[in-house]
Parts: structure tokens; C-alpha cells; sequence
């Protein structure tokens, strides 16, 4: 009797990669068949692109079955689009790739044999980052050195969403159901035993990065709000310490008025004053804010995203 096959699936976001999804194609398909011991499939997600992304992916499912196409109703975000594919992912190992192929796939075939060394996740970690500008790569390294600073849990330093799950670890993913998602946040917040994969990132295949600036301060605030509430201890301590300089200025006027000749400084070191303490108390408000804003949005329990159509999925 034939041992049946483990399955593989790997999922890859999509968003107006038009110009990568051919070359990343062939690409999948022929790790598949190099790595033909495994069930392997793919699940594309288009996340409402409005290039020829969708078309290419449809044509590529007509003659492979082993392409399955999740079409998102609108552009929801990469990491709920991954999130999609976790959801429709049935298999003993499970693959997270962009798909503008700075993260090779053939890389995955390393993956798994480390993962039948006995680990639970994988997590690509990259030793060289093609194409990153000098700025981009600075920003990380201080971020991830902040976040894990300010966090209960540790994420390792130059990874990003490639790497590979085993079951165990996909169904913990997909009971977490939190609107605002961090997914390299939320793999190690799960435990299970860990190893990375170093390699060097290539840079984009073609096309342009759909991360700008403003795309990576919301995605940064997203994982320090959902894993910390440091922002919130702070503004505790900081008010502590006004009231402390507080206490102290008052101590030292009263000292000045009942025991010297001298007077309290004037009006312009009172409004320095209270320009200070209430630029704290917006920006405090702008942190609370946020918490708020993120317990609203889990209140309306709205789903995460909806599908349009399906191919190759039952």
C-alpha cells in the first residue's frame, strides 16, 4: 500500500505584480517538481489588484490544478491577504512567500528539511537585503530592536513574513482573529520550537515596492499597538513626573515668597509651561486613541475580508 504523500502549500499575496507572477510561476512549478516526495500546491491571493495580475493567475490555474485562486473582493492589505490563504490552507506544512520574488522560492525546499529536524517554523532571515536603500534598512533594524524591547515576545531581527509553519502552528494562527494583524508577531507569539533559515534577499524582480513610507509607519504602529502597551505605561510614568517637577516648583516658589525678597519667575516660563504639558496630553491622546480605535474596530466583529471568486478551491 502507497504511504500517502505530505502536503505543502504555499501562499502568496498578491497585489499588481503583473510583471512577476510568470516568472514566479514557473518558478513554483518547478521546485514542485523537483521536490516531487510532497503534495504541493500554491494559493494565490489577489488583493483587488487592478493590473493583469488576476488574468495571469487565472491562466495558470486553467492548466494546473495544483494553482488555486482566492480573489479578494477589494484590496484589503498583505497581511490579511495572508491571512485569507491561512484560512484556506489544508496541509501538513504551510509556505508564506511575497510574490515579487526577492525571497526565493527554491528556498523552501531548505525550509522544510528543517523543519523534519523537528521545528515548527522556519523563518527566513536575511543576512543581505538587495536593493534596500540605506534608510529602509537602518529603520528596521532600530524598529525591530524597539519592538522587542517593548514586547513580551521575541522577533528575530531581518525577517519578514517568509517561512514555514507546520499544522500544529497553522491552527493556532487562524483562531487568532484580531483585525489588526502583525503575522510576523503573531508566529512567534504562538511558541513552538523555532529555526531560521539565513539566506540573501534578492531584489524585486521587477515592478516597484508596495510599501512606501507611509504603508511602513502604519504597519509599524500596528505591531507596536497590538503587542505592547508600553505607549500606555509611558504616559503614566511621564505623568508622574510632571506632577513630581510640579510639586517641586511649588515647593521652590513658596520657598522664594516666605523666605526671600526674590520673586517666581514670569508669565513666559508659565505659558512654556503649559504649551509643554499640553502638547504631552494631545500626543497621549493620540495613544489612547489608538487602543480605542483598535477595540472599536474589534467590537463591529466585521469579517476580515471578503472573496469574490475562487478557482481550483472547493
Amino acid at each position: 500500500m502507497l504511504q500517502e504523500k505530505e502536503k505543502l502549500e504555499v501562499i502568496i499575496p498578491v497585489y499588481n505584480e503583473e510583471l512577476c507572477i510568470t516568472e514566479l510561476l514557473k518558478r513554483l512549478l518547478a521546485f514542485k517538481e523537483k521536490l516531487s516526495e510532497l503534495d504541493i500546491s500554491f494559493i494565490l491571493i489577489n488583493d483587488g489588484s487592478k493590473d493583469r495580475s488576476l488574468e495571469l493567475m487565472h491562466k495558470y490555474a486553467d492548466k494546473h490544478d495544483c494553482i488555486k485562486v482566492i480573489n479578494l473582493s477589494r484590496n484589503f492589505g498583505h497581511q490579511i491577504a495572508v491571512t485569507a490563504g491561512l484560512d484556506h490552507a489544508d496541509a501538513d506544512y504551510v509556505a508564506i512567500i511575497d510574490g515579487d520574488l526577492q525571497d526565493p522560492p527554491e528556498l523552501i525546499e531548505d525550509m522544510y528539511k528543517k523543519a523534519k529536524e523537528g521545528f515548527d517554523i522556519i523563518y527566513g532571515q536575511r543576512d543581505q537585503r538587495k536593493g534596500d536603500s540605506f534608510f529602509k534598512k537602518f529603520t528596521a533594524k532600530i524598529f525591530y530592536k524597539l519592538l522587542n524591547k517593548m514586547c513580551n515576545i521575541s522577533i528575530p531581527a531581518d525577517t519578514g513574513d517568509f517561512r514555514l509553519i507546520t499544522r500544529r502552528v497553522l491552527k493556532s494562527l487562524n483562531q487568532m482573529r484580531e483585525k489588526h494583524r502583525f503575522i510576523r508577531g503573531m508566529v512567534p507569539w504562538c511558541g513552538f520550537k523555532s529555526a531560521p533559515l539565513v539566506y540573501q534577499r534578492d531584489e524585486r524582480y521587477a515592478g516597484k515596492t508596495k510599501y512606501p513610507v507611509s504603508k511602513m509607519v502604519n504597519f509599524a504602529l500596528d505591531a507596536v499597538f497590538s503587542f505592547s502597551n508600553v505607549p500606555l505605561r509611558i504616559a503614566t510614568y511621564f505623568g508622574i513626573a510632571i506632577v513630581g517637577v510640579g510639586v517641586l516648583g511649588g515647593l521652590f516658589i513658596a520657598y522664594l515668597r516666605l523666605f526671600t525678597h526674590l520673586s517666581a519667575p514670569g508669565i513666559s516660563t508659565v505659558i512654556i509651561t503649559i504649551v509643554i504639558i499640553g502638547g504631552f496630553q494631545i500626543i497621549m491622546l493620540g495613544i489612547v486613541g489608538e487602543y480605542i480605535g483598535r477595540i472599536f474596530e474589534e467590537a463591529k466583529n466585521r469579517p476580515l475580508y471578503l472573496i469574490e471568486g475562487r478557482k481550483n478551491i472547493e
